[in-house]
């Protein structure tokens, strides 16, 4: 019995690596194919308001200027994407792709002009997700998920400050769309997925009591009775 919930859990565990895994494969491979046949994909990335930058919403997650972007963006999208997988097993799948697809349009729709490019706007909202998701649904380790993230990944909030990310380079508006999504996404579907698992003390003590257990039912203590007060000489 307890090797078959140690395979289990063990199971689990190499479950919730396989999409994060095969998305970071993935944007591997789409960087070594640049660089071994010379050639330059960023064309294909989200050019705002601009109809040849619609396919840019789904492809732009996939595409990275250098190499140190590429690996910046890495072992955050398996650390965060495991998470959403096995704590949130039930509406990972929903929460990725939704997340790959409104983060695109937010950028195409509200983004400045040129190229944006890259995994990070999933990552914000990867993280902004399970930031928010735990402390909503009070799950104490969900909770505990959403501390893990801050400590983790706490830093990610200057990305969305556009003068820091100007003078990097760096498109802040895709974390923005990644941190806006995120938070709606883990309001949208706070009833779906994992619960709290205990109600809250009073509910529990309202249950469990009886009618006649109840403080408003319990009888008053008997009143002694009123006497004539007695009178001595002296």
């Amino acid at each position: 019995m307890l090797e078959d919930k140690v395979k289990e859990e063990r199971n689990r565990l190499l479950r919730s690596f396989i999409i994060p895994t095969a998305f970071v494969v993935i944007i591997w491979l789409v960087k070594c194919v640049e660089e071994l046949f010379l050639l330059d994909f960023s064309y294909l990335g989200v050019k705002p308001l601009q109809p040849d930058g619609i396919p840019g919403i789904f492809l732009f997650h996939f595409l990275h200027g250098s190499w140190s972007h590429l690996l910046a963006n890495t072992l955050p999208i398996i650390v965060l994407g495991f998470c959403l997988y096995y704590f949130y097993k039930p509406i990972a799948t929903k929460i990725w792709l939704l997340l790959m697809f409104s983060t695109g349009l937010l950028t195409w729709c509200g983004a400045r002009g040129g190229v944006h490019v890259g995994a990070s706007a999933m990552i914000y909202g990867l993280a902004f997700f399970l930031m928010m998701s735990g402390f909503i649904r009070r799950n104490k380790n969900l909770v505990i998920v959403s501390f893990l993230v801050i400590f983790l990944y706490g830093s990610l909030i200057w990305g969305i400050y556009p003068k820091y990310a100007i003078d990097n380079n760096i498109s802040w508006e895709g974390h923005l769309a990644g941190l806006i999504m995120g938070i709606i996404l883990a309001v949208f579907y706070k009833n779906e997925g994992p619960q709290r698992e205990n109600p809250s003390d009073d509910e529990d003590d309202d249950n469990d009591l009886s009618d006649d257990d109840r403080y408003w039912d319990v009888p008053e203590p008997p009143k002694e009775e009123l006497t004539q007060p007695r009178y001595f000489r002296h």
